[in-house]
C-alpha cells in the first residue's frame, strides 16, 4: 500500500539494500530473459521502450528519436498530472500501473516510468516500488526517470552535486532527500518555482539559472538539471563548457538509461560526456 497513493498493486516488499540500490534492471533481465520473450509471445529483434509520462495524451518526445533515430521503437502514455505537486502526484500515481499495461501490450519489451518528480517525490524506496510493481503487472523489465539520473550521476563518478530544477521548493527538497538517500551529497539545489510544465521558459533563461546554480555550490563535482518538461537537450554541452563538470539531465538521461535497460547501445556523441562515454 502507498500511503496516500492508494496501491499500485501488490506492493513487493524489498530489503532497505534493494531498495538502495536502485540498479536492479540487470538483476531483472537475467530473470525474465531474452528481451521480447518475458511474455511468452514475441521474439522480435528490435526493442520496444514504453514510456509513461506525466502529463495526458503525451506523444514520443523529440529528444527520443533525435537520441536514437533507428534501432529501437519508443511507445508512450500519459497518466494526466494536474500539477508538480505532492498532491498532484498522488493523484496521478494510480493511472501508472494501467498505462504500464496497455504499453505491454502493443508490444514493449522495456517499461520505463519517465516522470522525475513523479518518481522520486516520496524516496528512493518508493521509487523501486513503483519498478517492481510494475514489473510484476506486465513481466517486463522497468525502470524509471529517477533511477536514469541516479544512474547518469553515477556514470559520471558525481559525489558532490549542484541541482537545478524546474520545481516548488518542497519538490525540490524532496529530489535533495532522493538523492541523498541514493547516495549523494547535495551541495546547492534551487528551483524555478513551476507547478506546472514550465514551458515559457527560454533556452538563455535555463542555461544561465543552471549555470548560477552550479556557480554557488561551492565544491560541486556535477550538475544536475532535473525535470522531464525542460527542453535541455541542447543545453548539456555548454553547461559542461561553462561549469567544466559532467551535466546530467532528466529526459536525456534517463532516455539514455533506459535505451541501455531495453538493450540497446545509449552511447551517442554530441550529447555530454556520460552520453559519449556510456
Amino acid at each position: 500500500m502507498i500511503p496516500g497513493g492508494g496501491c499500485l498493486e501488490g506492493a513487493m516488499t524489498t530489503s532497505r539494500r534493494d531498495v538502495l540500490r536502485l540498479g536492479a534492471g540487470a538483476a531483472a533481465l537475467a530473470a525474465l530473459g531474452p528481451l521480447g520473450c518475458a511474455r511468452g509471445e514475441t521474439t522480435q529483434a528490435t526493442p520496444v521502450l514504453g514510456m509513461i509520462f506525466p502529463p495526458a495524451n503525451y506523444p514520443v518526445p523529440p529528444e527520443a528519436t533525435r537520441l536514437y533515430p533507428s534501432g529501437i521503437t519508443f511507445l508512450a502514455r500519459g497518466v494526466g498530472l494536474t500539477g508538480m505537486t505532492p498532491e498532484g502526484y498522488d493523484e496521478a500515481i494510480p493511472r501508472v500501473l494501467p498505462a504500464a499495461r496497455e504499453l505491454a501490450d502493443e508490444g514493449a519489451t522495456a517499461i520505463s516510468v519517465m516522470g522525475t518528480s513523479l518518481t522520486f517525490y516520496k524516496g528512493a524506496a518508493f521509487n523501486q516500488q513503483i519498478i517492481d510493481e510494475v514489473q510484476q503487472a506486465t513481466g517486463l523489465p522497468t525502470t524509471t526517470m529517477s533511477t536514469g539520473i541516479v544512474e547518469g550521476l553515477r556514470a559520471a563518478k558525481a559525489r558532490r552535486v549542484a541541482v537545478a530544477t524546474a520545481y516548488i521548493d518542497e519538490v525540490t527538497h524532496r529530489l535533495q532527500v532522493f538523492l541523498e538517500e541514493s547516495g549523494f551529497e547535495v551541495a546547492f539545489a534551487n528551483g524555478l518555482g513551476y507547478v506546472r510544465a514550465p514551458e515559457t521558459v527560454t533556452q538563455d533563461a535555463l542555461f544561465d539559472f543552471s549555470a548560477g546554480v552550479y556557480e554557488q555550490a561551492s565544491g560541486a563535482d556535477t550538475l544536475l538539471v532535473s525535470c522531464g518538461g525542460l527542453s535541455t537537450i541542447d543545453l548539456v554541452v555548454p553547461l559542461e563548457q561553462r561549469c567544466q563538470v559532467p551535466v546530467v539531465t532528466s529526459t536525456e538521461h534517463a532516455l539514455w538509461h533506459s535505451v541501455r535497460f531495453a538493450g540497446f547501445d545509449g552511447r551517442r556523441d554530441g550529447y555530454g560526456r556520460v552520453i559519449a562515454g556510456a
